[in-house]
């Protein structure tokens, strides 16, 4: 049996053995890696039995605990839940192994040859909070791009990750691989949480994922570098071409399918010059799936089934069935908007005029921006990264949504033939 099996330890013993299954992976061939995340995808379709009644206990509490709809709904795995995670595991597999990669290379005057080749970053931490699907998400790009994982997935799906990590070492053993490429440091609570970010020379990166105070407190209080993914303040705009089935399509679409996901829409932003076309069908559809309208005073003088709007519901991700609605003067209006309340996550235009999608696309600063396209596309998954880390809201290193080359830095190899340097 393996270390990571055995009696419990520390956290500093955890991380140790993380670094030791780092140096393995990091030289693992492809096939291999692979062999391991078809074990994983195996072993999450096969053990609904073992998985679901965790989740059950987590969702009790979490009723119990009075926990919101929205943290609800991301805590829940059921059956088909199970089915696309497995699915997105062997996605992973069908990608190209990042690891090795050569991003740019040179031969100098001299005769050097140089090249700068992706490496896996080592040891990964990642802390986030009802979310047992990042558990399954991230342990399997991290095995893909040749990293340990540290995983602190918190109290609320504390029983559901104790079983799915349990999977994860019994798969990476299966194949010969180390247990301890993928551990969970839930048992050591908030302390350990805290204890992984100041855990610097231990652990290479460190991805939070959750409430925007989650976020923050990792990126404030961490001594290991961060990567962060952020809230979802996601704005629509309705141009004054827009046309109607498709602002309706879209706008529905961005709302309701899973309102709890960071790349739900949250304010809806309608030109002058169209509101009158446009609030009307588009608001009723949405109330129609049980949508309420946070609006603004233009908003109810034209579709009076609202409440008014607070300068908080600008700024508010409702990870919930509530929209925030104003009417805008034009594009710059709606551009101003932005620039004040965006978490620069996802933002879309509705539009029939090309100078006014080019414009939006130039000038909004956020990680996704699109033109004529549900917000709910901003996904490592849909945009064919298989599983994906996070969706970075920052600029250095990684941006949007992150996938197997997000989890590699790189290093330059120099072969020589005896050149010194005169």
């Amino acid at each position: 049996m393996s270390e990571t099996l055995l009696a419990p330890r520390s956290l500093d013993d955890k991380l140790d053995a993380a670094r030791r299954a780092s140096i393995v992976l990091a030289t693992t061939a492809s096939g291999q890696k692979d062999a391991g995340l078809e074990a994983i995808a195996a072993a999450v379709e096969s053990n609904a039995a073992r998985i679901l009644p965790a989740n059950e206990l987590d969702l009790a509490n979490a009723r119990d605990n009075e926990l919101s709809v929205g943290m609800q709904d991301r805590l829940r795995l059921d059956a088909a839940r199970l089915a696309s995670l497995a699915a997105a595991v062997r996605e992973v597999i069908a990608l190209p192994d990042p690891v090795g990669g050569v991003v740019r290379g040179s031969t100098l005057p001299n005769g050097l040859l140089l090249s700068q080749v992706r490496v896996p970053f080592g040891v990964v931490g990642a802390i986030y909070e009802a979310r047992p699907n990042v558990t399954i998400d991230i342990s399997a790009l991290a095995l893909k791009s040749g990293n340990a994982v540290v995983l602190r997935g918190g109290s609320a799906a504390e029983n559901t990750n104790r079983v799915l990590v349990d999977l994860l070492q019994e798969a990476l053993e299966s194949v010969g691989l180390p247990a301890a490429a993928v551990q969970t440091i839930d048992e050591f609570g908030r302390g350990g949480a805290t204890s992984l970010m100041q855990a610097r020379g231990k652990v290479d990166v460190l991805i939070p994922r959750g409430s925007a105070q989650l976020i923050d407190t990792v990126v404030q209080e961490s001594k290991v570098p961060v990567i962060e993914t952020g809230a979802g303040v996601v704005h629509v705009f309705l141009d004054e071409s827009a046309e109607l089935q498709m602002a309706i399509d879209i706008a529905v679409n961005a709302k309701v399918q899973r309102p709890s996901v960071c790349n739900a829409l949250e304010t809806l932003l309608v030109d002058a010059r169209a509101a009158e076309r446009l609030l009307p069908p588009v608001l009723s559809a949405l109330r129609s799936q049980g949508v309420t309208v946070h609006a603004d005073e233009r908003t109810l003088a034209i579709f009076a089934d609202g409440v008014p709007a607070t300068d908080e519901d600008w700024a508010t991700e409702h990870m919930s069935l509530d929209l925030s609605v104003a009417v805008v003067e034009d594009l710059d209006a709606a551009l101003a908007h932005i620039r004040r309340y965006s978490t620069h996550h996802t933002e879309s235009i509705v539009t029939n005029d090309l100078a006014r999608a080019e414009r939006f696309l130039a000038e909004v600063d956020s990680a996704v921006v699109m033109v004529n396209a549900s917000t709910r596309f901003t996904d490592g998954g849909e945009f064919g990264f298989g599983a994906e880390v996070g969706i970075s809201t920052q600029k250095l290193h990684a941006r949007g949504p992150m996938g197997l080359s997000e989890l590699t830095s790189t290093k330059w190899i120099v072969r020589g033939t005896g050149q010194v340097r005169s």
